[in-house]
């Protein structure tokens, strides 16, 4: 519904920037310093000492959890692993050319009818119900995955943690701890950031008080858009494409003078380095060095030395973006399924808001200013030139 129009001067934020619509407890941003906490702890911390069951633990029930509830907590993750059948065999049989995040979507709207728990509004039941997703959507990836590439389907394995699981299914082979831990803490650096675009879809669906997988597929089709998920995807062409350290130069200042964007650097909300993007940077260049493969890693530095000189005045840095392709790159996973994974650790953030924000609703309901004609008279059909 339009307002309609008055003699007065209008105040209205695009795209809602800077407009504080909820009140939440879960996590907070400071650009300017480059700091993130989950629940007060900042994302050091917990990528250096959590895991991402603890970590979700955390985003969804508020505190650390206890030895016992975190056993309890990771019991029920890998118990609600398993698709129904029905419904893994809608995931195997849907066509092997959309994008996976399409997929995703699909899977995770028919995971809902087979809930045995949708219908359960108790806090119980709703937690129950987000775990099942979170715990469901690395299945669906892998299993789709697999079957797009005419592989056979590796089912879960209860006594692996949640990303070292992903990647056995992925592969059909376990990883090291070292990978399985690096990828562990890149689902973590990943798992929550405010009120993104995709969070924010998730809390408008919910606050209507629709089912927690329709604001979870909300939130997917919402991340599937270029301007918020799939970066690491495009900086990983990037990389391609300039081929060489030493091409750099010539391709980022041509790129900045023609005002073509460099993927991975620059935020919305950060004007300094991402500390996600920190933390990442160091597995990247670990695992460069492990597999003696240093060929994006050295252009990567570059790039980041050129941008930083030429627009860090601006507040213009690497996000997190920039380096988690690499990371992803040399774990074995797809570039196609980079923006599910994100989709696959964000899904706890998705879910902590939603529970947060429906505890105390409001239906979402922001008003647009109209600035039509004021009159148009009705000409019949007949009439019409």
């Amino acid at each position: 519904m339009g307002v309609l129009k008055d003699t007065g001067a209008i105040e209205y934020s695009k795209g809602l920037e800077g407009v504080i619509a909820a009140l939440s407890s879960i996590s907070a941003i400071d650009g300017n310093e480059g700091k993130l906490i989950y629940r007060g702890i900042p994302i050091e911390m917990l990528a250096k000492y959590s895991s991402y069951e603890e970590t979700a633990y955390l985003l969804l029930y508020g505190d650390l959890p206890t030895r016992e509830e975190l056993d309890e907590f990771s019991s029920q993750m890998r118990e609600l692993r398993i698709l129904p059948k029905k419904v893994e065999d809608c995931v195997k049989e849907l066509p092997p050319n959309p994008h996976p995040m399409d997929i995703l979507k699909v899977a995770v709207a028919h995971a809902g009818l087979y809930d045995p728990d949708q219908y359960r509004c108790c806090r119980e039941g709703v937690m129950r119900k987000v775990i099942r997703i979170i715990a469901q959507i690395p299945t669906i990836i892998a299993y789709y995955h697999r079957a797009r590439t005419g592989q056979e389907i590796v089912p879960p394995d209860q006594n692996l943690g949640h990303a070292a699981n992903f990647l056995y299914m992925l592969h059909g082979k376990k990883p090291d701890e070292e990978e399985a831990r690096i990828f562990d803490i890149a689902l973590i650096l990943h798992a929550e950031h405010g009120l993104n675009a995709s969070t924010f879809a998730a809390m408008v669906t919910a606050s209507t008080l629709s089912d927690i997988n329709s604001a979870i597929v909300s939130a997917i089709g919402a991340l599937k858009g270029p301007l918020h998920g799939g970066a690491n995807e495009r900086v990983l062409k990037m990389l391609d494409e300039i081929g060489s350290p030493d091409k750099a130069e010539e391709y980022v200042l041509n790129a900045l003078k023609e005002k073509r964007r460099i993927m991975g650097f620059g935020h919305r909300v950060y004007k300094t380095y991402d500390p996600r993007a920190r933390i990442l940077k160091e597995y990247a260049e670990y695992l460069s060095d492990k597999y003696n493969d240093r060929k994006y890693i050295s252009i990567g530095e570059k790039i980041e030395e050129i941008m930083i000189r030429e627009l860090g005045n601006k507040g213009i840095f690497p996000n997190v973006d920039f380096y988690s392709g690499i990371v992803y790159q040399f774990l074995g996973i797809p570039r196609d399924l980079f923006t599910p994974v994100f989709a696959m650790a964000r899904s706890v953030g998705w879910a902590a808001h939603v529970c947060e924000y429906t505890q105390n609703n409001r239906i979402f309901r922001p008003r647009a200013y109209y600035t039509g004609p004021d009159y148009v008279e009705y000409v019949p059909i007949e009439n019409r030139r």
